[in-house]
């Protein structure tokens, strides 16, 4: 019977050794990590939308309509929790992106406002703003990258045999990524005319 319970041991022990629960908490935390690099720079970005309107009204006054707009997606965009269960839940996940893309194609028109003005374009406030705002939009893509590289690294985790059993024993299921909303749009090549 003493054989019989050292075999159960190391038998439990090698089980266990290789379930990839070690594996599903470090990148599980990786994710949380990344997705927490995300959220920084959409913060940044928010907190850049008020600076930049306030600098674009005193030169665009019949500009109401694009401003409203801006203030209002940068309203939106902070109201969405962006609460750790977010990234457990694809619907919650799927709204807070829409209002951060809604904000994104909001900023892109303000910023095609200073083609209408050229004293703004020569502001320097606003070219400080116009640069920094460029920067974290270049900072949300790689943030998003890597979020994108260490869900998959996750999922990968979650979905793998054997350390899928223990996902599932341990309730970790899949992460949703970032989508393309408009992806028929962009994936059509563009049309090029010379006429």
């Amino acid at each position: 019977m003493n054989k019989y319970f050292k075999f159960v041991i190391i038998i439990a022990l090698t089980l266990t050794a290789n379930c990839g629960y070690n594996d599903i908490q470090e990148t599980d935390e990786t994710v949380k990590s990344s997705w927490a690099e995300v959220l920084n720079q959409y913060k940044r970005r928010a907190d850049l939308v008020p600076q930049l309107v306030s600098v674009v009204k005193g030169y665009a006054k019949h500009e109401k309509e694009t401003l409203t707009g801006v203030i209002e997606a940068r309203s939106k965009a902070t109201s969405v929790m962006a609460t750790p269960e977010l990234l457990n839940n694809p619907d919650a996940f799927k709204k807070f992106q829409a209002a951060q893309s809604e904000l994104g194609s909001m900023l892109s028109k303000l910023m095609m406002v200073q083609e209408r003005y050229p004293d703004l374009k020569a502001n320097q406030n606003f070219s400080d703003l116009q640069a920094q705002l460029e920067g974290t939009e270049n900072r949300i893509t790689v943030a998003r990258k890597r979020y994108i590289d260490s869900v998959k690294n996750y999922n990968l985790i979650v979905r793998k045999f054997p350390t899928n059993l223990t996902a599932k024993m341990f309730g970790y299921s899949t992460k949703p990524s970032f989508e393309v909303e408009n992806e028929k749009e962009i994936s059509a090549p563009p049309a090029v005319n010379f006429d």
